[in-house]
């Protein structure tokens, strides 16, 4: 259960034959689900003691107000950076960064043979464009 945790959120690598359940985890389906749940649980213990305070008349909007704006920015942060974590903690199990938009490319297979039988094969310069790194 520790090993679990600590690979959670990245302080623990797991070994290396465990590397494809890494691969579904960080990259197979619910991978985004997986990790905004992960990252919703620190802010929450960070913040939860807030609602203990005492506040004039106990009210849930003194409360509100103090918690769920930072609550809500730590997870628009957190989906705003996903891929970016998993593609590191792919590159961190050895696997292949690029992993993370495979789901992607299998979803958009058809359209990509449509544009293809259209117009052609897209030009060698192109390539890089399928990926989504934005450090390429």
């Amino acid at each position: 259960m520790v090993h679990l945790i600590t690979y959670s959120y990245g302080f623990r690598r797991l070994p290396d034959s465990m590397r494809e359940w890494v691969a579904n985890d960080l990259a197979g389906p619910g991978a985004v689900r997986r990790f905004m749940l992960k990252a919703a649980i620190p802010p929450f213990i960070i913040l939860a003691p807030f609602w203990l305070l005492p506040v004039e008349q106990n009210s849930v909007y003194v409360h509100a107000e103090m918690t769920v704006p930072l609550y809500l920015w730590t997870l628009a942060i957190s989906l705003a950076l996903n891929k970016v974590w998993r593609r590191h903690r792919l590159a961190v199990h050895g696997l292949d960064p690029n992993l993370v938009d495979v789901l992607k490319r299998k979803k958009n297979a058809r359209m990509e043979q449509d544009y293809i039988a259209r117009f052609g094969p897209r030009p060698a310069d192109a390539e890089r464009q399928k990926n989504s790194n934005p450090f390429f």
